[in-house]
């Protein structure tokens, strides 16, 4: 298994660690400290060593932050979280507060005193998030100090050892590129910058830039490192070298220097000191690791990760790969919504044993494909009932829930084969499902509709497309707390930017980018509903009596969509057909591959509405 379904730490001896995190703070004059759930990589997932957020508060989600003053703590979670943080944790430690409409560095104004002296290890927070909160500081009249050393690290007691997980190649195969092309690409658009060199701090832009691979963090296939790439010359590569195999580090060293991580300081300042113009993103890139080049007076370009947008558009390659995997990924979920149409109704079955069973799935899939499962893609959502209704719900024993009949059963999976990495998420009726669940429901097909079908002009940007996904909901009075899309990789991280469909999705939609689609509904303690499917933006086509060519979306992702929660008479004659139409083409594409109750589950499951 992929997965492990311990419970985390709660409550005890949580009081205890911001105990002993206090007096740490006391002996360096600091009267509080920021402790975001960010690494040293700034990646949305963490290994277990810097796991800080989850050592001293308990939870577990993969965004947040806390804050801890002298007489008052507070964790900052987003919509995605609300409910789970109160389950994780003692809220008598630890206030909730959400992220967005009450921001830490917000919240700090009205708790800051002169004087104060509010410490930050300037390796966990990026440029922008440093700048938030010294500006909260000095309006109080308070001090941002850096620490030299994190003052969890002094007091976790056990605390993992850093990763050193062997990377791997992506062959040109499945990248659709060699590394090299890839850095001439970049090199140009350094040129257009004006810089000499840019840093690279996200793992996942490393990883796709130089066409490697790792199994530094769970799920995403990244090997923790920096990058500089230079405008002329070799880029140089920062990573731990028990990582790299004698084959790995040859084919890399064609292509780069490699070096030690602890490197990158000393080159960073002797960049400074040259002169250089070192184009850094503010909002990825660890404060820490630029202090070497401001501090030699080097000249800071700030703009976007140059990485991440060539990464966003994928080649036909990796179009190509993301559509096998994704055929492949159907068979297994087509599968395993058949056995759990067989097994669910009888009572009995739980959450664990139905994350247990499709990962099951997805591995014999992989190894009858000769393409096997490398990893999942995340930890499996599987919410039966009222645990359906937390967004990023994590099963435990702990928690673990039948699946019981006449509830909703949530299921939000993925994988990563090494062509491509999918995202899926089904509801599913155990038994006759209420008029309110069947209502709600369609409600949230409809929103998944008319995103689908969306057409667009260049330019377009996700929050643009957002209210398409909300709307029927909206007209009921109903929403959801979370984005309606993210980017996704190829083989790389579940979550990938720089675009996304949502409110604040403010990077405009390119043919190449590959999203999910995946509005939902939450009813607190009774269900969740969401229904997801991953969608590729195509090119740019006229449309009949048009006067502009228009992008539109590719649905990728195969596997029946619940026709016993859908109410027929709440949607259109246009959505009918789409909802009929996908289900065509599903059967067709999965039938080949299946047999025996598969088959039969898939045939039933894709009967037409119109007929």
């Amino acid at each position: 298994m992929f997965q492990n379904f311990d419970a985390p730490a709660r409550s005890q001896p949580i009081g205890g660690r911001l105990v002993a995190l206090r007096a740490e703070l006391a002996k360096h004059g600091a009267t509080g400290f920021i402790v975001p759930h960010s690494d040293e990589y700034q990646g949305e997932y963490t290994p277990a060593s810097a796991e800080r957020l989850t050592w001293l508060t308990g939870f577990t989600g993969s965004a947040g932050v806390a804050i801890v003053l002298a007489h008052e703590a507070a964790i900052f979670v987003d919509g995605r979280y609300t409910l789970q943080v109160r389950d994780q944790v003692d809220v008598a430690d630890f206030v909730p507060e959400h992220l967005v409409e009450a921001p830490p560095h917000q919240w700090l104004r009205g708790r800051l005193k002169h004087g104060d002296r509010l410490g930050y290890d300037p390796r966990l927070l990026t440029l922008a998030e440093l700048r938030r909160f010294d500006a909260a500081a000095k309006s109080a009249g308070a001090e941002l100090v850096a620490l030299e050393e994190n003052p969890i690290d002094r007091v976790w007691t056990g605390r993992p050892a850093a990763p050193i997980g062997a990377v791997s190649l992506q062959g040109e195969d499945l990248a659709g590129e060699s590394a090299a092309e890839k850095i001439e690409r970049l090199r140009a658009l350094l040129a257009e910058k004006n810089a000499d060199a840019a840093v690279i701090a996200q793992s996942d832009s490393i990883a796709w830039a130089f066409n490697l691979r790792g199994s530094d963090v769970p799920h995403n296939p990244i090997a923790l490192s920096y990058a500089i790439l230079y405008r002329e010359g070799p880029p140089t590569l920062y990573i731990d070298g028990r990582k790299l195999s004698n084959v790995v580090r040859d084919a890399l060293s064609d292509l780069a220097d490699i070096r030690e991580e602890a490197a990158i300081g000393a080159d960073l300042e002797r960049l400074g000191s040259s002169g250089a113009r070192l184009l850094a993103d503010p909002a990825t890139t660890p404060a820490g690791l630029l202090t070497p080049f401001i501090a030699a007076e080097g000249t800071l370009v700030e703009g976007s990760d140059p990485v991440t947008l060539p990464k966003a558009r994928k080649n036909a390659v990796e179009i190509a790969g993301t559509k096998r995997a994704h055929l492949r990924d159907g068979v297994a979920m087509t599968r395993f919504l058949a056995w759990l149409d067989r097994e669910a109704p009888k009572g009995g079955l739980d959450e664990i044993a139905a994350a247990r069973r499709l990962e099951a799935f997805r591995a014999e899939i992989g190894e009858e494909d000769g393409m096997p499962l490398v990893e999942i893609s995340f930890d499996t959502i599987s919410g039966a009932g009222s645990d359906g209704a937390i967004v990023h719900y994590r099963v435990t024993e702990a928690t673990n829930r039948t699946i019981e009949p006449g509830s909703l059963y949530l299921v939000d999976s993925g994988a990563q084969f090494r062509d491509g990495t999918t995202d899926i998420t089904r509801t599913i009726a155990v038994g006759a499902p209420t008029a309110e669940m069947r209502e709600r429901f369609t409600l949230v097909l409809k929103g998944h509709i008319a995103l689908a079908t969306a057409r667009f002009p260049a330019g377009t940007t996700g929050a643009q497309l957002d209210t398409l996904a909300r709307m029927a909901l909206w007209q009921k009075g109903l929403d959801y707390d979370h984005g309606t899309g993210h980017g996704v990789g190829v083989f790389l991280c579940v979550h990938e930017g720089p675009a996304r469909i949502s409110k604040a999705g403010t990077v405009p939609l390119e043919p190449g980018m590959l999203l999910s689609n995946e509005p939902g509904y939450y009813k607190t303690g009774a269900y969740g509903i969401r229904i997801e499917n991953l969608i590729l933006v195509t090119p740019p086509a006229a449309i009949a009596g048009g006067e502009r060519p228009m992008l539109a979306f590719e649905t990728l992702t195969l596997a029946p969509i619940d026709r016993t929660l859908v109410e027929p008479t709440l949607l259109t004659e246009a959505e009918l057909n789409w909802l009929d139409a996908y289900h065509a083409r599903v059967r067709a594409a999965l039938a080949p591959r299946l047999e025996g109750e598969a088959l039969d589950f898939l045939i039933r499951a894709t009967q037409p509405f119109a007929a």
